[in-house]
């Protein structure tokens, strides 16, 4: 639930939360909303975004800017918005850098992470009623098989764009849930994350500029429409989808629960270290470019390590690394809770 007061190092580690979330989410295969899960955040999160509906925008459009800010805790949202806009041009290209030059490395600390973040909201659990562990089960049944699904085609009709924004938002709102994974697996990751964003930072440097020239360009200015129609269906994905969470927090919370710790676990699959990157190709064998120059992921190739190799070593003490930085917050959490 929302609080009534924060400090002035809360508004900060807010923005470095947001700061977290916004890099996982960037990622194949890692999830936001586990950072929100871990942080402690994650309900007041959902409970924030279920109060975007038509009570506040009936004080908005009154001019009740005050009570408006209130209901919406508007400046939690606003504080860990500001930390993934931050997050999108810097954090996460440095870890777009690193997933290039160390790769096995990178995803072994994301693996250690996931590990620590299972051992964290799973050992205080103690509602493993039969009900409970059927909806665990479930939970890593579909976690493991969305691992393991091969990618479709590229598709940029604009009803099934706005489905993609719905769908990929849901790695804000359901730890475990990858929606840079999910759009790679609807074909459509490039397109969205790429693409689109590459045209809109096109755009409004050669507006900056002064340059206008894109209102000729009928590629540029689709791409920017697609780019709308996805920004449009990520925001109604997460007002919608918390809608539904907070429904379930509030009737079901232990199976929820129980169902999140199910799921995270099956996606450890997606986060396997140890994994080859497939790209796609054209007829002739040929790797496809993004247009910046990347190649595109189609899907990964897992194997198991093998154990003479020094490297398997180094990324075993990445795993552990990735454990430690857990088990961190969770002291930090602890104590901050102590001097409350």
């Amino acid at each position: 639930m929302p609080r009534a007061q924060r400090t002035l190092w809360d508004n900060i580690f807010l923005v470095v939360k947001g700061l977290c979330m916004g890099a996982a989410n960037k990622v194949p295969g890692v999830s936001g909303g586990i950072v929100a899960f871990v942080g402690g955040f994650y309900e007041e999160f959902i409970y924030s975004l279920q109060k975007i509906n038509g009570k506040a925008v009936k004080l908005l459009f009154n001019g009740r800017f005050k009570s408006f800010f209130q209901y919406t805790n508007a400046k939690f949202l606003g504080l860990l918005i500001t930390g993934m806009l931050i997050s999108y041009f810097s954090v996460s290209k440095i870890l777009d850098y690193f997933l290039v030059t160390h790769e096995l490395y990178v995803w072994a600390a994301f693996f250690g992470m996931i590990l620590g973040s299972i051992y964290y909201i799973a050992k205080d659990f103690g509602h493993w009623t039969t009900p409970n562990t059927i909806a665990g089960i479930i939970g890593l049944i579909i976690g493991i098989s969305i691992s393991f699904l091969n990618p479709a085609k590229e598709n940029d009709n604009l009803w099934f764009i706005f489905l993609c924004g719905m769908i990929s938002v849901s790695g804000m709102t359901l730890p475990g849930l990858s929606g840079s994974f999910i759009l790679i697996l609807i074909g459509n990751y490039v397109l969205l994350l790429v693409d689109s964003v590459n045209a809109l930072y096109d755009t409004f440097a050669e507006v900056f500029r002064g340059d206008f020239s894109f209102m000729e360009n009928k590629e540029r200015l689709h791409t920017l429409k697609i780019l709308a129609v996805f920004t449009t269906g990520s925001a109604a994905g997460l007002v919608s989808l918390s809608h539904f969470l907070t429904y379930l927090l509030k009737h079901f919370k232990h199976r929820t629960t129980a169902v999140i710790i199910g799921f995270i676990t099956g996606s450890l699959g997606v986060v396997w270290p140890w994994k080859h990157t497939l790209y796609k190709t054209d007829a002739n064998g040929q790797e496809l470019l993004a247009s910046n120059g990347d190649k595109i992921i189609a899907n990964y190739e897992r194997y198991f390590p093998a154990l003479y190799h020094s490297e398997t070593w180094i990324a075993f003490l990445y795993i552990v690394v990735g454990i430690g930085i857990l088990l961190g917050l969770e002291w930090y959490g602890n104590q901050r809770k102590k001097h409350a």
